[in-house]
């Protein structure tokens, strides 16, 4: 039941006001002064306040005014015989969802009412669409790779530059993006995503600019694009590295002059929009190669972020594994599930070549389709299960020593680069950063030992 609290110094208002909303299934209680309606808001917590303007002691605005301060969401309807639209128009700046003019009409009263619930329950689900979002999103992880990158967001999140973010499929760049969004000044205002590399080249520049009615077969209306629908925002460009140079070379001009045209039009746009970009490729390999644009890549590349491999991060594999069994088990209306330590050992010994996404999508199989709440290893995919085995026999294969130092520098080498190229996922320009050797020499190195992917 909705409780409203009729706050007026007139008795016969106030019992009038009292019959009608009662009658309607509404709560009621009362207060005669401004002062008293604002003890009564220590102890109750009404859904809206009818609230007269002209009382003894403070008036209804300065009421209105100090319930702002302690309630900023309260939805307070203002009632006044002596109504004016400057009156009125003050109400409103101070946060008043409606004024109403007395001798009051019952029709109008309960229509400002059902108006203004019907808006609070909005409000109240948009917040809590807002939370769970926050917490479908949040990035978990305590180890010293997660801990550096959450560092690095807090810092560039208030600022205005533009973002890269770089790092494997399946890392979580996206939740990167959302989180710098969220922890910046533009977190009020839109967070748009567009997948550059799911959209068919002939449709990207519609889909990022948008079109006028006409502009091409099927355009039956104009349409906004991302940009648009970001203005004020952050617009995340995913998959950078997959869009077109002459793509790039509009989204080049945008960022530059913050203006652009509709695909058909002859209109320019102004946005301000902040441009958070993201890809799995080398973007410096395809510079070299001539797909992709120097000048843009120098112009995002204001504030550049490494989103880390899960297997460089194996300290968090845990957490992760329990808040997706937590998440999944609520989903699908499960008894919570656990898993055993030997299963734990092996997700932890895994190298997970699909990084965070692969992780999740396993323990969703898992939720569903294991019969008993303990998870064991005889419940894990081969390729997991089996991986120790594997990796106690590399190390037995290894641990047999040389007869000189220099067969025993070859085999420490051989498998050094190994190590590092399989923790690189096998990208040479990467591996040769992180251990600090030329490009060409590692090339020379992976040929000389006939390295190749297990």
């Amino acid at each position: 039941m909705k409780s409203i609290l009729i706050v007026d110094d007139e008795i016969s208002i106030r019992q009038s006001l009292e019959g009608i909303l009662e009658d309607e299934g509404f709560e009621t209680f009362f207060a005669a002064t401004g002062e008293e309606c604002l003890t009564l808001l220590q102890s109750e917590d009404p859904d809206l306040i009818l609230l007269d303007i002209w009382m003894p002691g403070i008036d209804g605005l300065e009421t209105l005014k100090k319930i702002r301060q302690t309630r900023p969401q309260q939805l307070v309807v203002m009632m006044s015989g002596h109504g004016s639209i400057e009156t009125a128009v003050k109400a409103t700046r101070l946060g008043a969802f409606d004024f109403i003019e007395k001798p009051l009409s019952l029709e109008k009263v309960l229509l400002s009412i059902q108006n203004a619930i019907k808006i609070g329950q909005l409000v109240a689900e948009n917040e809590a669409l807002k939370e769970k979002i926050g917490h479908d999103y949040q990035m978990i992880g305590n180890s010293v790779a997660i801990d550096h990158l959450k560092q690095q967001i807090k810092m560039a999140a208030p600022s205005s530059g533009w973002v890269l973010i770089n790092g494997e499929n399946g890392t979580g760049k996206e939740l990167v993006a959302r989180a710098i969004h969220q922890q910046s000044t533009r977190s009020k205002k839109p967070f748009v995503e567009i997948n550059c590399a799911a959209i068919p080249e002939e449709l990207i520049e519609s889909e990022l600019f948008g079109h006028e009615k006409g502009a091409f077969t099927g355009a039956t209306s104009a349409r906004r694009g991302k940009f648009d629908q970001a203005n004020g925002g952050t617009l995340f460009l995913d998959e950078i590295g997959d869009m077109s140079l002459k793509t790039q070379a509009k989204i080049l001009r945008i960022l530059q002059e913050h203006k652009f045209d509709r695909v058909g039009g002859n209109r320019t746009i102004e946005v301000d929009v902040r441009v958070i970009a993201a890809t799995n490729k080398n973007l410096q390999e395809e510079m070299s190669s001539g797909k992709f644009r120097e000048d843009l890549f120098f112009r995002l590349n204001v504030l550049p972020f490494h989103v880390p491999s899960l297997r460089k991060r194996k300290d968090d594999i845990p957490r992760l594994c329990k808040h997706f069994l937590h998440f999944f088990c609520g989903k699908e209306s499960r008894e919570i599930k656990t898993i055993t330590e030997p299963a734990l050992n092996a997700l932890i010994d895994y190298n997970w070549p699909g990084n965070v996404r692969e992780l999740k999508n396993l323990i969703e199989r898992l939720v569903i389709m294991t019969q008993e709440n303990e998870i064991n290893v005889s419940d894990l995919p081969l390729v997991i299960s089996q991986n120790n085995q594997a990796n106690d026999s590399q190390s037995m294969m290894t641990s047999s020593l040389p007869n000189s130092y220099r067969e025993a520098k070859e085999v420490f080498e051989k498998q050094f680069l190994r190590d590092k190229l399989q923790e690189n996922a096998w990208n040479v320009s990467r591996t040769a950063e992180e251990i600090g050797l030329e490009r060409s020499n590692l090339h020379r190195k992976i040929k000389n030992y006939q390295i190749e992917p297990s």
